[in-house]
C-alpha cells in the first residue's frame, strides 16, 4: 500500500509539472489559432487539475511524507519538495478549484479574443496554478521564496490583463507593493529560523540544533502574521484586494480569492504548528483571533456598501479569511492550554472552512463573471431581472449565495457551525478571561453571518429579480454552456461539501492529527457517519446535514402537495402590480443603495459616510424639484488615515534623498570609493 501511493505521488508530481508546462509553452505553437490556444491552454490545466487531485488524495492516505529534491548549483537552494498532508489537502483545494475554473475559462476567455493574446493570458493561466502548486509543495525556504514570488508577478500580470483602463493599471500596482511587503516579512521569518536551524531546509525549521529564543520565536510569529497576512488580506492588510480582484478577468479572480489567498492560510498553519511544533502561549492564538473576528465583521460591512459584483465578492473574501483564522486562533488558544481535542477541532473547522470558502467564492465569482459577460457592466444598479435571461447563472449564482450565507444545509453552514462550537466550548479552559472573550468571539461572528445573509440577499435580489434597470440587462443572455458546466462543477462540490461531512472530516482529521497530536474524527463523527457531535462527552450539540437535506427534499413537494389538496386546483392569475395608478417602471424599484441605507445609518461611526444631494427646482415654482441628484460615498478609513501617511512620509524622504542622485559620474564614482573603504575597515 505504501509502495503503490509512493509510486503515485512521483508520478503525480512530474505529471502536474509537464501538464501545466505544456499548457504554459504549447498555446504559443499556434498563434494564429486563438481557439486552439484557448482549448491547449485550458484543456491542459483541467488535465492537470485532475491529476492534481490524485496526487493530493494519495499524499493525504500516504502512511509517510514523501519528499523529492534536486540540488542546485545555486548556494543554499534545493529544489526539495514534500507531500504530506498538509500540503496534499491545499494542493487538493488548487486542483478541484483549478479544474472548475479552467472549464469555466473555456468559454470566458472568448471574449478577450481579437483583444488580447489568448495564448498569453492562457500561458499565465497555466503558470499560475502551477505556482500556486509549488507553492504548497515547496520544503526549502528559498525555493519557496522563488515560487511565491512567480506567483506574485504572474498573478500581477493576470490582474493588469486589461491595461489600457487606468483603474487596472492603479489596481496592479497597488497589488505589487502590498504583495512585496509580504513577502518581506516572510523572508524575515525563513531568516529567523534559518539563524537557528544553519538550513533553509523546511525539515532543518522543524528540528533545528538548538531550540528557538523566546523572543526570536515571537518574532516568527508576527512576522508570519504579517507577511502571510497581507497575502491573505486579514485587516488592515486588505486594502488591495476590493482593487486587483475585481480587476482581474473574472476566472483569474476566482482563482485569487478562491484559492491564492488560501496559500498564506497554508503559511501560517505551517509555521505555527509544524515550524514551530504546536507550542506557543495563550495570547498568540488570542491575537490570530481578534485579527480574525475584526478582519470577518468589517470584511462584511464593506461588501455590504458595495454596488459593484466583484468588489463585494472581494470583501468577503476578508470576511471568510477572518473566519478561518478564528477557528486557527481558537485551535492555538486551546492547544496552549493543553486541550488537544478542542485544538484540534477549531484547527479542523478552520480548514473545513478553507476549501468551503475555495468552492463557494469561486462559484460566486464565476457568476459575476458571467453577469460581467453577458451585460459587461459590474454595478448591481444596471443589473435586475436577469434571471429570466439567466436562468443556470441564477441558480448556480443562488447556491453560492446559500453557502457563503451559511445557511443549512449547505457547505459555508457545517463549518462555521463548528468554528461556533469550538467557540462555546471555550468553558474547559481554566483562565476566566479566555472563557469571556471566546464566547464574545462567537457573537460578533454571529453578527457576520447575519450581515452576510442580508448581503446576499441585496446581491442576488439586486441583479437577478424585478425589472431590467438598464439595456444591458434587457438585452443579456445566457452564457455558453462551457461557463454554466464550471459553474455547475463548483455547486456540485458546495453540494457534496455540505451533505457529506462524514466523509470530509476524516480527510480534514489526518491533516490535523499531526500537527495537534491527536485524532479526533472517530470523536465527533456519531450515529452510523450521519452526525456530527464536536463534544460526545459533553452532550452539548449536535447536527446532521443530511438529515437536514432530506427533510427539505420531503417537506417542501409535501407543502406544496397540501396546499394543492386543501386549496384545490392550481389557478394562474395576471395582474399588474398596483403603484398608485401609475405604470411601474424600472426607476421605481429598490436599489442597492437604497437597501443598505439603514445599515449605513446603524453602523454611521464605522463607515463614516459622505452624501451629496443637488437640487434643481422648477422655474415656475421654487416648490417643486424639477431634478435632484444623490450621491454619497463610504470613507475608506484604512487607506485614509493608514496608508495614506505612509506614503507622504516616504515620498517626503525621497524627495529629500533625491540630492544623492544628481547624476554626476564622479559623484557615484566617489560613493563607491568611500563604500569600499568603509567595507574595507569593517572587515579590519
Amino acid at each position: 500500500m505504501s509502495l503503490d501511493l509512493s509510486w503515485i505521488i512521483h508520478w503525480g508530481l512530474f505529471n502536474v509539472v509537464v501538464l501545466y508546462g505544456i499548457g504554459i509553452f504549447l498555446p504559443f505553437a499556434f498563434y494564429r489559432n486563438a481557439h486552439f490556444q484557448n482549448l491547449v491552454a485550458h484543456g491542459a490545466a483541467m488535465a492537470a487539475s485532475i491529476v492534481g487531485v490524485v496526487l493530493g488524495l494519495a499524499g493525504l492516505w500516504a502512511p509517510e511524507p514523501v519528499t523529492f529534491s534536486v540540488l542546485s548549483n545555486l548556494p543554499l537552494l534545493t529544489f526539495q519538495v514534500r507531500v504530506d498532508p498538509l500540503a496534499s489537502f491545499f494542493v487538493l483545494i488548487i486542483s478541484l478549484a483549478g479544474f472548475a475554473v479552467s472549464q469555466f475559462a473555456m468559454g470566458y476567455v472568448r471574449e478577450f479574443e481579437n483583444r488580447r493574446s489568448i495564448g498569453a493570458l492562457g500561458g499565465l493561466y497555466n503558470a499560475f496554478l502551477l505556482s500556486m502548486t509549488l507553492v504548497i509543495l515547496a520544503d526549502d525556504g528559498f525555493f519557496f521564496l522563488i515560487v511565491w514570488e512567480i506567483m506574485s508577478l504572474v498573478s500581477y500580470f493576470l490582474v493588469v490583463t486589461e491595461h489600457e483602463k487606468p483603474e487596472t493599471r492603479y489596481a496592479g500596482f497597488f497589488y505589487l507593493i502590498m504583495t512585496h511587503v509580504g513577502t518581506a516579512f516572510i523572508i524575515v521569518t525563513y531568516l529567523v529560523f534559518y539563524q537557528q536551524a544553519g538550513s533553509f531546509s523546511f525539515e532543518a525549521f522543524r528540528h533545528p540544533a538548538a531550540p528557538l529564543p523566546e523572543g526570536f520565536r515571537t518574532l516568527a510569529f508576527a512576522a508570519a502574521l504579517i507577511g502571510f497576512g497581507t497575502k491573505a488580506g486579514i485587516v488592515p492588510l486588505h486594502v488591495w484586494l476590493p482593487y486587483a480582484h475585481p480587476a482581474a478577468p473574472s476566472h483569474v479572480s476566482a482563482l485569487m480569492s478562491g484559492v491564492m489567498i488560501k496559500t498564506a492560510i497554508y503559511g501560517l498553519v505551517r509555521v505555527y504548528f509544524d515550524f514551530l511544533g504546536g507550542t506557543f502561549p495563550w495570547w498568540w492564538g488570542f491575537i490570530v483571533l481578534a485579527i480574525g473576528a475584526v478582519s470577518a465583521l468589517l470584511g462584511v460591512m464593506y461588501a455590504l456598501m458595495e454596488h459593484d459584483l466583484k468588489s463585494l465578492l472581494a470583501y468577503h473574501s476578508v470576511e471568510n479569511i477572518g473566519i478561518i483564522l478564528m477557528g486557527i486562533g481558537a485551535g492555538m488558544i486551546f492547544q496552549s492550554y493543553g486541550l488537544s481535542n478542542l485544538a484540534a477541532l477549531g484547527l479542523l473547522a478552520g480548514l473545513y472552512h478553507t476549501i468551503n470558502h475555495a468552492m463557494f467564492k469561486g462559484l460566486l465569482f464565476l457568476g459575476a463573471g458571467s453577469t460581467l459577460y453577458a451585460t459587461h457592466t459590474r454595478n448591481m444598479e444596471e443589473y435586475g431581472g436577469l434571471i429570466r435571461k439567466m436562468p443556470w447563472t441564477a441558480f448556480f449564482f443562488l447556491v453560492g449565495a446559500v453557502s457563503i450565507s451559511a445557511l443549512p444545509p449547505s457547505n459555508g453552514f457545517v463549518s462555521e457551525w463548528l468554528t461556533f462550537q469550538s467557540l462555546f466550548l471555550s468553558f474547559q479552559i481554566p483562565d476566566v478571561l479566555m472563557k469571556i472573550m471566546l464566547p464574545i468571539g462567537a457573537a460578533m461572528l454571529a453578527l457576520t453571518g447575519v450581515l452576510a445573509l442580508a448581503c446576499f440577499a441585496k446581491a442576488f435580489g439586486i441583479s437577478f429579480l424585478a425589472m431590467p434597470r438598464s439595456a444591458h440587462a434587457r438585452e443579456a443572455q445566457e452564457v455558453p454552456w462551457a461557463m454554466r458546466i464550471g459553474m455547475a462543477e463548483m455547486a456540485l462540490f458546495c453540494v457534496v461539501l455540505g451533505l457529506a461531512p462524514m466523509g470530509v472530516v476524516p480527510m480534514i482529521d489526518r491533516v490535523t492529527a499531526p500537527l495537534t497530536g491527536i485524532t479526533i474524527a472517530e470523536k465527533i463523527v456519531s450515529e452510523g457517519g450521519f452526525a456530527l457531535v464536536p463534544a460526545p462527552d459533553k452532550g452539548f450539540a449536535s447536527i446532521s446535514t443530511p438529515v437536514l437535506g432530506l427533510l427539505l427534499i420531503v417537506l417542501v413537494p409535501a407543502a406544496l402537495l397540501t396546499a394543492v389538496v386543501i386549496g384545490g386546483r392550481l389557478r394562474k392569475r395576471f395582474y399588474k402590480t398596483w403603484g398608485c395608478g401609475i405604470n411601474l417602471k424600472p426607476r421605481m424599484e429598490y436599489t442597492a443603495t437604497g437597501f443598505t441605507q439603514p445599515i449605513k445609518q446603524v453602523f454611521d461611526m464605522i463607515y463614516r459616510p459622505t452624501v451629496k444631494l443637488e437640487t434643481e427646482m422648477l422655474e415656475e415654482s421654487r416648490y417643486f424639484a424639477k431634478r435632484m441628484r444623490f450621491e454619497t460615498h463610504i470613507e475608506p478609513v484604512f487607506q485614509k488615515y493608514l496608508y495614506d501617511p505612509v506614503v507622504r512620509v516616504l515620498s517626503l524622504l525621497a524627495d529629500r534623498l533625491r540630492v544623492v542622485q544628481a547624476g554626476s559620474l564622479h559623484l557615484y564614482l566617489t560613493y563607491i570609493f568611500l563604500t569600499l573603504i568603509i567595507l574595507l575597515l569593517w572587515v579590519r
